[in-house]
């Protein structure tokens, strides 16, 4: 298991560039692609000179380049997708396409090796959001995926992801392709940008500058949240389980917190000082976003596959990602 070439698409991004730091520590190569869309170079700062690792700036959406670095490749991590709440609302055409047709590649070259009798493990990263308005509590992989209307944008990123998850899941059937899907709820840690409405590091940013937290609705929207260790040592870990291919796993945490409890978390641990202001989802995005209200994840069937469990409680990943974005401010 050690010394193989990992490939990771997305790898400038957040979860990308702390998996490539794990890979690379482990004895592994690693090819990071990123087409810097919402990459970021920087990510990757502390590992550019590692003499296992290389970076590709280049799309996924080439075919031709997608070809080139699969077939070297002897596991993939396909990470590259649009990204953030934020992104979605506003460019469902680029959300759509982006989620879609490089997916359809990766697992096209991957299968077309597999027909071959060459199986390269593969991660395929999901979301929580393909369970849409599902009404139930907790979610567990088998639960239907409830969608609204197609007037609303923001479920082109749950439906895209959706199709992501057939498409893997049929190679896996039709060619013994061994791919893991993994839905991530709310994964987050030092990197994240807030940029594209991401709600802890922008809490934590708006505290390290003494703004008010700007909270959406009323508040009482439930999540919970995973530091970025705990889900790429699943991942990893998943792909390394060849009993795990085949299946979908939901990868996070299943301790609830509500928005506005996590904003004066935020407060308390960051700056007593920062207040909170509340916003509408209209005016923070437009009169067309719906939300979900409850997003809490069963962790059953990754429990029982690896014997995963969080290791990071919700304060503790607070700590962490202020204490990185202090580094930022200077």
């Amino acid at each position: 298991m050690s010394n193989l070439h990992c490939l990771i698409t997305g790898g400038a991004g957040f979860i990308g560039s702390h998996l490539a730091e794990s890979l690379l520590g482990q004895g592994h190569r690693v090819t990071v692609v990123d087409d810097l869309s919402t990459g970021r170079a920087t990510n990757l700062s502390g590992i550019i000179d590692h003499p296992g690792l290389t970076y590709v700036e280049g799309t996924v959406e080439d075919e031709a380049l997608v070809a080139r670095l699969v077939d070297k490749a002897d596991r993939v991590y396909h990470l590259a997708a649009a990204v953030g709440v934020a992104l979605i609302a506003s460019q469902p055409i680029q959300t759509i396409e982006r989620n879609i047709y490089p997916t359809q590649l990766i697992l096209k070259r991957l299968g077309e090796r597999a027909s071959r009798g060459d199986f390269a493990p593969c991660f395929i990263a999901s979301t929580s959001e393909v369970y849409g308005k599902n009404p139930k509590e907790v979610w567990t992989e088998e639960d239907d995926l409830v969608f609204g209307s197609t007037t609303k944008p923001r479920w082109s990123y749950g439906v895209s992801k959706a199709i992501d998850e057939f498409l893997a899941l049929a190679f896996h059937k039709e060619n013994k392709l061994p791919v893991v899907v993994g839905r991530f709820f709310n994964v987050v840690g030092p990197r994240q940008t807030g940029a594209y409405g991401m709600v802890l590091p922008r809490f934590v940013d708006a505290a390290l500058r003494g703004d008010p937290l700007v909270v959406h609705d009323d508040g009482k929207q439930i999540r919970c949240f995973a530091h970025v260790g705990d889900v790429i040592g699943a991942v990893t870990k998943l792909v390394d389980t060849p009993s795990a291919a085949g299946r979908v796993y939901n990868i996070g945490s299943d301790v609830p917190v509500s928005i506005l409890e996590l904003a004066q978390r935020v407060i308390a641990r960051v700056n007593p000082e920062s207040k909170i202001d509340f916003q509408s989802y209209s005016d923070a995005y437009d009169e067309s976003f719906e939300d979900i209200r409850r997003r809490v994840p069963d962790l059953t069937r990754i429990s029982d596959t690896i014997g995963y469990a969080p290791t990071k409680d919700l304060d503790a990943i607070i700590d962490s990602v202020a204490e990185h974005q202090r580094t930022l401010l200077g």
